[in-house]
C-alpha cells in the first residue's frame, strides 16, 4: 500500500512539473502574439506621422514620404499573418496548459484517494493488534 502512494505521489510531482512547462510555453506565445501586435500598432502610429513638411513642394520629397509609408505599410501587413500565427498557437498552447492542469488535478485527487486508503488500511491493521494484545489489570 505504502509503494501505491509513493507512485502516485510520484505522478504527483511529474504531473505538476508537466503543467508548469507547458504554462511557461503558453506565456511565451501569448508573449510573442502581444509582441507582434505592439509592433504593428508601432507601425501604425510611425505610418501616421509620416507627413510632407509644410511648405515643401519638392517633388522628391514627397515621393520619399510616400515611398517610406508605403514601405511600412507593406510590413505592416506581412505581421498580419505573423499574428494570426501567433495567436492561433498562443490558443493551442493555452488548451494544452488547460489539458495538463486536468490532469494535474486527477493525479492529486489519485494520491488523495490512495492516501485516505492507506491511513484506513493502517488503522484496521493497528485496531487488528490491539485486539490480539491481553488488557493489563492494574497490577493487584
Amino acid at each position: 500500500m505504502k509503494g501505491l502512494v509513493r507512485r502516485r505521489e510520484r505522478i504527483v510531482r511529474v504531473r505538476r512539473v508537466q503543467h508548469l512547462q507547458v504554462a511557461a510555453a503558453a506565456a511565451q506565445a501569448e508573449g510573442r502574439a502581444l509582441q507582434l501586435e505592439t509592433t504593428s500598432d508601432r507601425l501604425r502610429d510611425l505610418r501616421g506621422s509620416l507627413a510632407a513638411t509644410p511648405g515643401v513642394t519638392f517633388g522628391a520629397a514627397l515621393a520619399n514620404v510616400n515611398e517610406l509609408g508605403a514601405r511600412l505599410e507593406k510590413v505592416r501587413d506581412g505581421l498580419t499573418d505573423a499574428i494570426v500565427g501567433a495567436r492561433a498557437t498562443a490558443a493551442e498552447q493555452a488548451a494544452l496548459r488547460l489539458a495538463a492542469r486536468i490532469r494535474e488535478e486527477s493525479a492529486v485527487r489519485l494520491k488523495e484517494r490512495s492516501d485516505a486508503l492507506w491511513a484506513a488500511d493502517r488503522e484496521r491493521r493497528l485496531s487488528r493488534i490491539a485486539g490480539r494484545r491481553p488488557v493489563r489489570g492494574d497490577g493487584a
